[in-house]
Parts: C-alpha cells; sequence; structure tokens
C-alpha cells in the first residue's frame, strides 16, 4: 500500500477517492470511486497503481466502469442529438 500512497499523492487536487464497503450484495469486499474533471487522470492513476510492483504481483482487481456527468444539453450535444 506504501507505493499506492506514493502514486495516489502525485494526483492530489486532481483525483479524489471515494471507498466504500460492501454488504454482501456483490463479490467485492470494498470499492474505490475516484473522481476528477479529466479523464485521464483517472486512467493514468489506475494504470499506474494497477502496474506498482506489489499490486502487478499480488492483486487481484475487479470490474472497472467509467462515466461521465453532464448536463443534458451537452449530453446531447456530444450524441449529436
Amino acid at each position: 500500500m506504501l507505493g499506492h500512497g506514493r502514486i495516489g499523492r502525485q494526483y492530489a487536487g486532481r483525483v479524489r477517492q471515494l471507498i466504500t464497503g460492501s454488504t454482501g450484495l456483490d463479490d467485492a469486499e470494498w470499492g474505490v470511486t475516484l473522481f476528477a474533471h479529466d479523464v485521464f487522470d483517472i486512467k493514468s492513476i489506475v494504470y499506474e497503481m494497477r502496474f506498482d510492483e506489489v499490486s502487478a504481483q499480488y492483486a487481484d482487481f475487479g470490474k472497472f466502469y467509467l462515466g461521465l456527468q453532464l448536463p443534458l444539453d451537452e449530453l446531447f450535444q456530444r450524441i449529436q442529438l
């Protein structure tokens, strides 16, 4: 976890995290939700932590989900409606 902490501190102010616990409704005991204004920061921190020396050897990563939050008018503009 020391390696994760070192990596995470490099993203201070750009990425926020919310750590959650499971109540038995899924396969995971806990989860991490990341928030950022730039999705590239999320991609970068996940990539770096996934290939941290200890994580690469011992970690069992679950599924990753990514979403955007937009006002409806901006969403329609993005999908050209």
